[in-house]
């Protein structure tokens, strides 16, 4: 946190290669194929560009929610330093001045252009994972301080994701799409979302809302694998026919969120298959977390982080879990931790990438740690080896 906190929790993003200023001088070079490109050489490099790009730090508003998440975690713990107690605050204010620009409801998109392989989707576009991660982040403010703009956020929020991402067809009855610029059928997305409805109409009482997050969630469960696998995506392309640590860890903890805030027993058969598969499947015996299930590098500080997370959420359905989790990381912290206060995004086989990337990285990071010491704190055990 001093790291973050000493660059205003700014910084660079793997994703973030179109912020180049030099790029944007090049008006020859933005075409579909060079972004492509540039995007992808940089966030593959393991040396840093970006400061020869011109690509400045900035705030991403996931990264955001996510420390916000964590701060609120800390303190309802007693463990946030006094230092940091206007810090939260401080984070609501600039989370709802980075909604999206001219969209009637509050919503939030990544702060770079990113190019997929039919269009270039702008900064600051809305799409499903940011809104849910940020308004699930504000509903932790509210419940904490009844402050009703962050309610009212969520809310507007919620019915963008059902009236604009919601749709149904004969294979799938029920879908949130990832992006208003096209319908797309991604697992974790559309569960996040699905999530979020349910827990907005729990706290504000608009109960339209859980039945599509239900058609949602039952769509997803439908297209679960035999062995409790799900691929990313639904799509024909092999760009979504894989299986990974941290996209199943979401599924697995969005499918826990939804029958929590819709009090209902119906996912329990599929999150019993679905935790099976994923340790099974996605842990070294050194605690390592492996990216797919069939292969292990990247080893990705995101894998690590999403592990904790997850086995700390079903640690009550896997007892064993918890002594994963801290295996895991265990595992993180003597493998991508730099002493001079970051993390690593990712472990090769013959290299690092020791870029500290803001929200990929360490936004996740402090997340596992401060839930780490939350459920430490709970449950009156130690919390962190020295190391940590």
């Amino acid at each position: 946190m001093d790291y973050c906190e000493a660059r205003n929790w700014a910084g660079f993003d793997p994703y973030d290669a179109l912020n180049s200023r030099l790029f944007r001088a090049l008006p020859f070079l933005n075409f579909k194929v060079a972004r492509l490109g540039i995007t992808q050489v940089v966030k593959r490099s393991p040396v840093n560009f970006r400061p020869l790009l011109l690509v400045p730090p900035t705030h991403n508003p996931k990264g955001l929610a996510l420390f916000l998440v964590s701060l609120l975690k800390l303190q309802g713990a007693g463990l946030l330093s006094p230092a940091r107690e206007k810090v939260p605050a401080w984070m609501v204010n600039r989370l709802l001045d980075l909604r999206s620009p001219g969209v009637e409801h509050w919503t939030w998109g990544y702060n770079f252009d990113w190019q997929t392989r039919f269009q270039l989707v702008p900064a600051g576009s809305p799409n499903i994972i940011c809104i849910s991660f940020v308004a699930n982040a504000l509903l932790d403010w509210y419940e904490r301080t009844q402050d009703a703009r962050c309610l009212d956020a969520a809310l507007s929020a919620a019915r963008f994701i059902l009236e604009v991402l919601y749709w149904e067809s004969p294979e799938t009855p029920g879908c949130f799409s990832y992006t208003p610029l096209w319908r797309s059928e991604v697992h974790n997305a559309s569960l996040l979302g699905a999530a979020l409805l349910c827990r907005v109409a729990r706290i504000s009482g608009h109960k339209e809302l859980v039945e599509p997050a239900l058609k949602a969630a039952r769509n997803t469960v439908r297209k679960q694998q035999a062995n409790g696998a799900w691929d990313y995506g639904e799509s024909d392309s092999p760009s979504q026919r894989w299986v990974d640590n941290f996209h199943t860890g979401y599924n697995l903890c969005a499918l826990q969120a939804i029958a929590r805030e819709a009090s209902t027993p119906e996912f329990d058969a599929s999150m019993e298959r679905g935790l099976d598969f994923f340790l099974q499947n996605f842990f070294r015996e050194d605690g390592a977390p492996k990216y797919f299930h069939d292969r292990v590098y990247p080893i990705d500080v995101h894998s690590v982080s999403q592990s904790v997370l997850t086995l700390q959420a079903f640690q009550q359905l896997r007892p064993d879990g918890a002594a994963l989790a801290r295996r895991v990381l265990d595992w993180g912290m003597a493998n991508l931790w730099d002493k001079r206060g970051y993390f690593y995004c990712q472990q090769h086989p013959r290299y690092t990438i020791r870029i500290p990337y803001m929200r990929w990285a360490q936004a996740w990071m402090v997340l596992a740690l401060s839930a780490t010491l939350e459920d430490a704190a709970g449950a009156g055990r130690p919390a962190l080896p020295r190391s940590a």
